[in-house]
């Protein structure tokens, strides 16, 4: 019978350092592995624990290891960190991770499902084309100033582009032209990839039972509800909503000492992505004063009266991913209370 409770592995990209500790903690294995030979060697040994940070990679091979029988733990690398005990190399950090995984009080991350990650890449990617559309509209207005146009901002206005030009009825040279066309075919280019992205999405959500039971909360739709997905593994992995709020960064952050506790703005940890989508979502129903106050009440009017805008946003962003929380905890739909 091995001697090996748990194994932490350190990541990395053709290499990879394992550590293995017993029940007391003392260490057992060291060993360095390529990609093929670490999967024979997890694959041929018994049952045991293995813990990685959560990061690139990780939930290929937490599924790997779960399909060899292992249990998985993987854990935040920000969690880490503080059992690393001295100067800082490979087998240090795969020791740190087996002795962070066997901590009680330790917090862990839930493995991804294959369709998750794929949520996830297609979000990356489109978010890759709208910072590349941004840059593209950025270079052509750049390009026009140079020759003493001042271009109007927005989509609207780059799609008239050559009728503005021809009513600017600035003189403009033929290279300088044909580079501008080229651009806004590059720009035209990205809306018709950002589309094509918004299409797989939504094909992807309206294919999946929890995404369409976000669906039913004001103010997620398919990015929301996507990301939800792609992002919380199991939402089992918080307490409560509010512990999920936390997580997005949705809640005040503290600086409180000697009995006194001092809130200030949000903390802004977590997930950046999806605090965005949540709170472009409070933002659209707070477009829609009337329909906001009948879904949500008095509260949120009492809180309009008192809090500028973008507070009443966050604090209504707060509300939504609670309620997410409960929604895919339950299992069951967002329902008005009367």
């Amino acid at each position: 019978m091995s001697l090996i409770k748990v194994l932490g592995i350190d990541l990395g990209k053709s290499t990879f350092h394992v550590i293995g500790h017993d029940q007391s903690g003392r260490e057992q294995l060291r060993r360095k592995f390529n990609r093929i030979k670490l999967l024979q060697f997890l694959s041929t040994h018994p049952e045991v624990i293995v813990a990685m940070e959560s990061c690139g990679g990780s939930h290929w091979l937490a599924r790997k290891c779960q399909s060899f029988g292992h249990q998985v733990k993987l854990i935040p690398p920000q969690y880490v960190k503080p059992y690393v005990k001295t100067n800082k190399n490979d087998y240090i950090d795969a020791d740190a991770i087996a002795e962070a995984s066997t901590r009680p009080s330790m917090r862990f991350v839930s493995v991804k499902t294959e369709q998750a990650q794929v949520m996830s890449v297609i979000q990356r990617i489109r978010s890759g084309y709208i910072k590349e559309r941004t840059a593209c509209m950025s270079r052509i207005g750049a390009i026009l100033l140079e020759f003493g146009m001042t271009f109007p901002k927005g989509h609207s206005q780059m799609k008239k582009l050559f009728q503005w030009l021809a009513d600017n009825g600035e003189p403009i040279s033929p290279l300088l032209m044909q580079s501008l066309v080229e651009h806004h075919d590059y720009y035209k280019y990205l809306n018709k990839q950002i589309e094509t992205q918004d299409k797989k999405l939504k094909q992807l959500v309206e294919n999946n039972e929890r995404a369409q039971l976000l669906k039913t909360i004001p103010g997620i739709g398919d990015l929301v509800a996507s990301r939800c997905l792609s992002d919380i593994s199991n939402a089992h992995d918080f307490k409560n909503g509010r512990h999920m709020a936390a997580w997005i960064g949705l809640v005040p952050h503290q600086h409180s000492t000697g009995g006194k506790s001092t809130l200030l703005g949000i903390s802004k940890r977590g997930n950046k992505s999806l605090r965005t989508l949540f709170i472009h979502g409070a933002r659209a129903l707070m477009s829609r004063p009337e329909l906001a106050i009948k879904l949500f009440g008095n509260w949120l009017l009492a809180l309009r009266a008192r809090k500028p805008f973008n507070v009443t946003v966050v604090a209504l962003a707060n509300k939504l991913a609670r309620i997410a929380w409960s929604v895919m905890t339950t299992q069951k739909p967002f329902e008005v209370r009367v």
